[in-house]
């Protein structure tokens, strides 16, 4: 996108380049189509001292044009069309362009009939005093001309803002693409020999199982954390059941280091047939013992409370944390699933992240798919049976 930057670059800099040139090309533009013009007055003059006369009018019908352009491109386009609601977007169009029509004529009618009046009585004084036709003649004449500049301005302005969003899209859709693909590699380099890590924690849990009971629940937790990350995590939805249940293993794995120091309080729905993209929570509960409960020295908690109403799932975090005085980094996992909420759920998700100066806070909200889970098939290669 950055290959072309006065086309696709969204910096200030960029853009305010970019409309001042479309804009200076459709004066220009205009300009030379009304010196062309008919009127008698006009024609007596040379081509030069036609643009000068013509100049005034034409940066006048631009405001209409300016007006029309920026309501379809930035309300008509991203609100309706984008969306799909395309009858809207027709009505509102017609609209638009009926408005600008209208503010065209009113233009025309007073202000820049005062200009041509003016400009007319100089050179011209008896070509200046013919009758004129009725007021309705030439309101409807000044419709239908400012209907032909409306449509042919907001057309044009349309076809690039579409052109551009459309390209934003289809490099986004790459983008995705190259972290999945990146993300597959990665995962890939992660599985060289899960049978050899599963059959290497079997040995271990059976060797701890009579010398400690809490050694060997730790292992048993370890390795269904494992197993679900490297198997069912390879799908691109998960039942939302999994995903809980796996947080609820790194809970338990985690405040095992804390010897009951550690207040939790955890709240989750008891069943869902929801789906969810896997490891989109985690990150931010990784966080909350990383910044949160492990640099606390004093009475370490931590509060996750996670709810579903209407297809969207709602969680709450709060955690304490140090009073050092100065924010802190989220780190970068928080920064990734930023990116993977934009590029997984577009619009259909809200993330608030508040860094207060006692607590760490992150209201989280994301509407959820709903489906068979039997359709989301998990191949474990006998990993099931280990452990």
């Amino acid at each position: 996108m950055q290959q072309i930057p006065f086309v696709y670059s969204n910096s200030a800099k960029w853009r305010t380049l970019r409309h001042i040139s479309f804009w200076m090309l459709w004066f220009l533009f205009q300009l030379l189509l009304y010196s062309f013009s008919p009127s008698p007055v006009l024609q007596q003059q040379p081509f030069l001292h036609r643009l000068l006369i013509t100049s005034p009018e034409t940066l006048m019908y631009l405001f209409p044009s300016i007006f029309l352009a920026y309501t379809l491109m930035y309300l008509v386009i991203p609100k309706l069309i984008l969306p799909g609601r395309y009858v809207w977007a027709i009505l509102s169009a017609m609209i638009l362009v009926f408005i600008t029509a209208a503010m065209s004529a009113a233009l025309s009618m007073t202000v820049i009939d005062h200009i041509r009046h003016f400009n007319a009585n100089k050179i011209s004084p008896m070509v200046a005093r013919e009758s004129h036709p009725a007021f309705y003649v030439q309101f409807g004449v000044a419709m239908l001309a400012g209907l032909r500049g409306s449509i042919t301005v907001g057309g044009v302005a349309a076809a690039i803002k579409l052109m551009k969003c459309f390209y934003e899209r289809q490099q986004a859709a790459l983008v995705l693409e190259k972290e999945k693909a990146n993300a597959e590699l990665q995962m890939l380099k992660a599985q060289l020999h899960p049978h050899f890590l599963f059959n290497t924690l079997n040995n271990i849990y059976s060797y701890t199982q009579e010398v400690s009971e809490k050694a060997s629940g730790m292992i048993m937790g370890l390795s269904q954390l494992l197993r679900y990350i490297l198997y069912d995590c390879s799908n691109p939805l998960v039942p939302l059941e999994k995903e809980l249940k796996m947080i609820q293993d790194y809970f338990k794995l985690e405040s095992a280091r804390y010897d009951q120091s550690l207040d939790l309080s955890i709240q989750m729905p008891k069943t869902s047939d929801h789906l969810i993209t896997p490891l989109m929570l985690l990150p931010f509960i990784e966080n909350a013992f990383k910044h949160g409960a492990s640099q606390v020295t004093d009475h370490p908690w931590i509060s996750l409370a996670v709810c579903i109403n209407n297809h969207e799932l709602s969680m709450k975090l709060i955690n304490g944390k140090p009073i050092t005085g100065k924010k802190l980094s989220p780190g970068i996992g928080i920064v990734n699933v930023r990116k993977r909420l934009e590029l997984l759920y577009p619009g259909q998700h809200e993330l608030v992240i508040n860094d207060e100066k006692e607590m760490y806070i992150v209201n989280l909200k994301i509407a959820l798919t709903t489906g068979p889970t039997e359709l989301i098939t998990t191949v474990q290669h006998g990993a099931d049976q280990e452990i």
